[in-house]
C-alpha cells in the first residue's frame, strides 16, 4: 500500500472511533452518519488487511494493528491542523519584541497611551523604538527588521499596507513667559522662528518629502509652502533662526530665548502638559496631515502582527477624537 492512496478522511474515521471506542459517537464527533462511518472503517480494513475494531459488548476494540497506528496517526493528525491553522497569539502570555520606527514626535504623543495597554494587557510583550530618520525605513521594512512604522507618508508601494492613526495640523509654540496675545500675520512677520527637518534637505528631499524604493515619508516638519504664501505679501519675513533634527529640544530652547517654533498641534499639547509653553493659533491653515502605521502586506493574516496594529490604533484613540488627555 501506498500513503499516497490513504485518504486523509479515513484517518480521522480511525482517530474519531479509536478514541470513543463507538460507531455512533465517532459519527458524530467527525459529522459523518453512522454508515458512512463504518463504510470508511471497511475501506480502511481492507486496504491494512487488519480487522482495526472487533465489535464487543464492551464497545469496538482495537487490534494490536490498530493500537499500535493510533498514536502515529494521532500525531500526524495534529500536525497537519497546526500545519493549515493561522497560528495563535495571547498576548498575556507571549514574551515576543517587536520593533517600531517611529520619529520624537509620534514616539511622546503615542508611546505613552500604547505602554499604558502593554503594562495591562501584555506585560511581557517587548517594544524597540528605532528612529524613522537616517535609516533606508522601506528597506528595513521589507527586511522584516521593522514590524511597523508611524509616520507620514506621501507615496506607499503596494506591497506595504497602512492604517490611520490620527490627523493634526500645526500651531505655535513659545515659553509661557513670552505674552504674545492673537497671532496675526503682522506679529508672526516679527518673530524668529524654529522648526523641525529630519534632513531633508541634505537628502533629496522633494516638497518636504524623502523617497526611498517607492516609500515617501515626510522629513520637513512644518507646512512651508502654507508659511511661505501667508507671508508672502508682508513687508518683512519671519526668520528661521533655528532647524534642528528633533523636537525634544524645543522646550529648552524656548526658554529665555524669545524664539516661537511650528510643530504638530498634538506635540504642543504634549509639551504644555509638562513644560511652561504657550500655545497659540497660527493666523493662516496648515494642512492637515495624516499620522499612519504601515507594515509589509506579507504580515496579513499573522495574529501577533494584527494584535500590533489594533494596540497602536486604541493608542491613539484620544487623537482621533481630538482629547489630547
Amino acid at each position: 500500500m501506498n500513503v499516497r492512496d490513504v485518504d486523509l478522511n479515513l484517518l480521522r474515521v480511525f482517530d474519531a472511533v479509536m478514541e470513543e471506542r463507538s460507531v455512533l459517537r465517532a459519527s458524530q464527533k467527525v459529522f459523518l452518519s453512522q454508515s458512512a462511518v463504518s463504510h470508511s472503517l471497511a475501506r480502511l480494513r481492507e486496504m491494512l488487511d487488519d480487522e482495526l475494531f472487533i465489535r464487543t459488548t464492551a464497545g469496538m476494540q482495537p487490534t494490536a494493528r490498530a493500537l499500535a497506528m493510533a498514536p502515529l496517526v494521532r500525531a500526524a493528525l495534529k500536525s497537519l491542523e497546526a500545519a493549515i491553522e493561522l497560528p495563535k497569539f495571547d498576548s498575556k502570555t507571549s514574551t515576543r519584541k517587536f520593533t517600531i520606527a517611529a520619529n520624537d514626535f509620534t514616539t511622546m504623543v503615542v508611546a505613552p497611551r500604547l505602554l499604558q495597554i502593554l503594562s495591562a494587557e501584555a506585560p511581557l510583550v517587548d517594544i524597540a523604538i528605532k528612529p524613522v530618520t537616517r535609516i533606508d525605513l522601506a528597506e528595513q521594512i521589507d527586511l522584516g527588521r521593522i514590524d511597523a512604522a508611524i509616520g507620514t507618508f506621501s507615496a506607499m508601494p503596494q506591497r506595504f499596507n497602512s492604517r490611520l492613526l490620527f490627523e493634526y495640523d500645526d500651531v505655535l509654540i513659545t515659553h509661557a513667559s513670552q505674552k504674545l496675545g492673537t497671532i496675526t500675520t503682522a506679529a508672526l512677520s516679527r518673530l524668529s522662528i524654529m522648526v523641525v527637518s529630519f534632513g531633508g534637505e541634505q537628502e533629496g528631499a522633494i516638497d518636504g518629502f524623502i523617497s526611498e524604493r517607492g516609500l515617501a515619508r515626510r522629513s520637513e516638519m512644518y507646512d512651508r509652502a502654507a508659511f511661505e504664501r501667508a507671508l508672502s505679501a508682508s513687508e518683512s519675513v519671519p526668520r528661521i533662526a533655528v532647524s534642528l533634527p528633533h523636537f525634544l529640544a524645543l522646550p529648552a530652547l524656548l526658554d529665555g530665548s524669545g524664539l516661537a517654533a511650528i510643530v504638530p498641534r498634538p506635540l504642543a499639547d504634549s509639551f504644555a502638559r509638562s513644560h511652561a509653553i504657550a500655545i497659540y493659533e497660527l493666523p493662516y491653515a496648515t494642512t492637515r496631515l495624516e499620522v499612519r502605521s504601515l507594515w509589509h502586506q506579507r504580515h496579513e493574516g499573522d495574529a501577533s502582527q494584527d494584535w500590533l496594529h489594533d494596540l497602536m490604533r486604541r493608542a491613539t484613540d484620544h487623537l482621533r477624537s481630538g482629547t489630547a488627555n
